[in-house]
């Protein structure tokens, strides 16, 4: 597409941007989630969405790589998902109490997941992730844990600190003061820093805590046999390990990062694919560990938590996952699409780096020849790709502006198509 044949963004974007002008009248900052700010030229409204496919209040119609940042692993509207949550509110919206569905589903994921020997429903990772910090502590009797730099753990307090890299400002204000000394932050993929840490303090650590993928921050997997030592550290020294798998559940595998990597955790945490959008969330672990909740030294809690829908969509999702072989053409869809973007960057003589293992994927602008850690992810051009981001929303392809890509079972060949032509011409219109 000529550069000349794209409506300038005020043309484009105009009444997003009334809308959004109203919205900042009503709703703090114009937006109800703080990563929205980051819409370029300005937040954008969306009106509707259909497997790989979103339309803007302009009628603009968008590729979309971002899938509502990771849950819509089938598509949007995915037809049998969307009947299943039909049927479920049809019976009740919320019963506060059991239903048959519930059971169903934790008897699924059991029998899918490795770690998953009792399960608990919830609503968000943030809530899972808090609730997983909880057990561990109440486990082990110690009341720190172990955390990686660019891994996201939710917004939660005690999930803030160590978030960005150490000379990053401060994330958040409000924070508690004690805050930052529940956790300890080493850089990813630094086996070295983790024994060092527990050589130190392991007296006081009762858990590591990782994206098995770090997915929020470079999409960088683990080194060979990173993920095999922390379960090793872990068990040397009494500690919990926990895999947030909010984006790598139910999207690298039915089984998840532990039944790619084969190495198992002792608590786990899903959300995002496993319900196509729907809020739910899932604590899965050990016998030995869940327990603590099984018996009510451990409070879990929550009104909404297993609600008919979210748990109507999550039982849909996963069989359809089950059902369909979904993943290894996820695996096939999006290795040909970073192969695609590399070599549409060296044409161009970009240096943009692909890397990640497939379903989802970071691009980013540096010459090194991969992402390790935050550090390196934090010296990543970031204007430059905010520039590439934009041009591609412009020729109609979305994705997030951090430098992740979701695929879903809903794109085609000919999308991936679409999306490499679209990336080499806005390659070409970069300054």
């Amino acid at each position: 597409m000529s550069p000349d044949a794209i409506a300038p963004p005020r043309a484009r974007y105009a009444r997003s941007r009334d809308f959004h002008d109203r919205a900042s009248r009503v709703l703090a900052g114009g937006v109800s989630s703080e990563f929205r700010k980051a819409g370029a030229p300005h937040p954008l409204c969306y009106v509707r969405a259909s497997g790989a496919r979103i339309h803007d209040l302009d009628g603009n119609e968008y590729l979309d790589f971002s899938l509502s940042q990771g849950p819509m692993i089938l598509g949007h509207s995915r037809p049998e998902v969307l009947e299943a949550v039909a049927r479920a509110m049809s019976e009740g919206q919320a019963f506060a109490g059991q239903h048959e569905l519930e059971v169903e589903l934790a008897e699924r994921i059991q029998r899918l997941v490795p770690c998953a020997e009792l399960l608990r429903f919830g609503l968000s990772g943030s809530e899972a992730d808090h609730a997983a910090l909880r057990v561990a502590r109440a486990a082990t009797g110690r009341p720190t844990f172990l955390r990686f730099q660019g891994h996201y753990h939710g917004w939660l307090d005690n999930a803030v600190p160590g978030l960005l890299p150490a000379l990053a400002p401060a994330w958040t204000q409000g924070l508690p003061p004690g805050a930052a000394r529940e956790s300890i932050t080493v850089p990813w993929n630094d086996a070295e820093a983790v024994a060092r840490a527990f050589a130190e303090r392991g007296g006081e650590i009762a858990a590591v805590i990782c994206e098995p993928v770090m997915c929020n921050t470079g999409c960088i997997p683990p080194e060979p046999g990173f993920l095999a030592t922390l379960r090793e550290l872990c068990d040397a020294h009494g500690a919990v390990l926990i895999f947030d798998e909010v984006i790598t559940g139910f999207r690298l595998g039915l089984a998840g990062a532990q039944g790619h990597y084969g190495v198992v955790p002792d608590l786990a945490v899903f959300g995002k694919a496993m319900a196509s959008g729907w809020p739910v969330s899932v604590l899965a672990g050990k016998r030995r560990f869940m327990n603590l909740v099984a018996e009510g030294r451990v409070i879990h809690a929550g009104t909404l938590n297993a609600w008919n829908a979210g748990i109507a969509a999550a039982d849909a999702t996963i069989e359809i996952l089950e059902r369909e072989g979904v993943h290894e053409r996820l695996f096939a869809l999006g290795r040909r699409l970073m192969d695609g973007l590399r070599a549409a960057a060296r044409d161009a003589g970009r240096p943009l780096l692909v890397q990640g293992p497939g379903p989802m994927f970071h691009t980013g602008f540096t010459t090194l020849p991969r992402l390790r850690d935050a550090g390196d992810a934090a010296a990543c051009d970031r204007a430059l790709y905010g520039a590439f981001a934009s041009a591609l929303q412009d020729r109609g392809i979305r994705v997030i502006g951090r430098g992740l890509w979701y695929v879903s079972a809903a794109h085609t060949e000919e999308d991936i198509d679409v999306a490499l032509a679209a990336a080499r011409d806005a390659l070409e219109s970069l300054p």
